[in-house]
């Protein structure tokens, strides 16, 4: 779509599982913003395939808009959090670099400078689309409590389920095995150094255990995978969709922890210390690792997204995360 210097395009979701490109008037940047010409922004397949498929409950609908989301939900919204691009107006220690924000699908956009994070000079814009994942699976980890030489497993091998385990590989001696039924996903965590199993082979008798699959076989998985008194974190989020829970067999009489990680509230153990900006300056440096560039699969040219996003959210991939690819 032909752009003017007063006019961006953005990817809406428009109901139906289809989404089209939309112009909109370009704002001008007032005191203390920035305006950023998008690079890359990756798709989060799990979170924006309920929204693009309208599976976000009702009772979510304030909790889930995002920063500088468009329209309502359950459509038309303009939705992403992802975006890579460079400054082409704003304060002097940022115009012509490279930053991260929290924003939709677009081509070009308006934001206040203090919302952005530069990107360290040795992490490329491509690989950067990944900060919020990283930042889910640093929170994830936090609220773990997992530790050196723990036995450790991630079971759900996409996107925040393998910087889960990236992450807990670099602890030391810990035993870190990725599960997932997709057995091309083991050269993906030999990759980022750690094991890998299909569900049927998982390990068993982990102090701590990492649910991202976003299903109930995953989750009755996990639970298999956890020994005395362990720990299973749910990663996953569900949207509107009711999750068998198997409660039985073990789960009393091992006495296991089940508990839940999201980004919003951050672990306790270091909400009064650890603010966003914080946490996305850490999720940047631990991104400067050429191993996690395994995560990222096909470009998609901005312009063809429309058309492509139903095959996006609904089957495999060759890689893990789709990235969007601005002119």
């Amino acid at each position: 779509m032909p752009n003017s210097e007063k006019t961006v395009s953005a990817l809406w979701y428009i109901g139906d599982s289809r989404a089209e490109l939309r112009p909109e008037p370009l704002p001008t940047p007032g005191q203390g913003d920035a305006l950023v010409r998008t690079l890359y922004s990756g798709i989060s397949r799990g979170t924006e395939r309920l929204v693009f498929m309208a599976l976000v409950p009702s009772s979510e609908y304030a909790r889930m808009r995002g920063p500088n989301m468009g329209g309502d939900f359950p459509h038309p919204v303009k939705y992403g959090y992802q975006a890579v691009g460079i400054v082409e107006e704003g304060p002097a220690a940022m115009k012509g670099k490279a930053v991260f924000a929290l924003h939709p699908h677009q081509d070009r956009f308006v934001v206040p400078a203090a919302t952005l994070t530069l990107l360290p000079e040795n992490l490329p814009p491509r690989r950067a689309v990944l900060a919020a994942n990283m930042e889910t699976a640093l929170n994830a980890l936090w609220d773990s409590g997992a530790g050196p030489g723990d036995r450790i497993a991630v079971v759900g091998g996409g996107v925040v389920g393998c910087l889960i385990a990236a992450l807990c590989g670099r602890l030391p001696g810990a035993e870190v095995t990725l599960v997932d039924p997709v057995a091309s996903r083991a050269a993906i965590a030999a990759a980022i150094g750690a094991g890998f199993a299909e569900p049927a082979s998982a390990p068993s008798d982990c102090d701590v255990v990492f649910h991202a699959s976003a299903n109930s076989k995953g989750l009755a998985t996990a639970l298999e995978c956890a020994g005395f008194e362990g720990t299973v974190v749910e990663v996953s989020w569900f949207g509107d969709r009711e999750v068998a829970v198997p409660l039985g067999r073990m789960f009393h009489s091992g006495r296991l922890k089940l508990i839940s990680s999201q980004v919003g509230q951050v672990a306790a153990s270091r909400r009064p210390r650890w603010d966003y900006a914080r946490r996305m300056r850490k999720a940047m440096e631990l991104l400067a690792d050429l191993r996690l560039d395994a995560l990222l699969g096909e470009e998609i040219a901005f312009a063809d997204a429309p058309a492509r996003l139903p095959a996006i959210f609904s089957s495999d991939l060759s890689g893990l995360a789709p990235v969007l690819r601005y002119p």
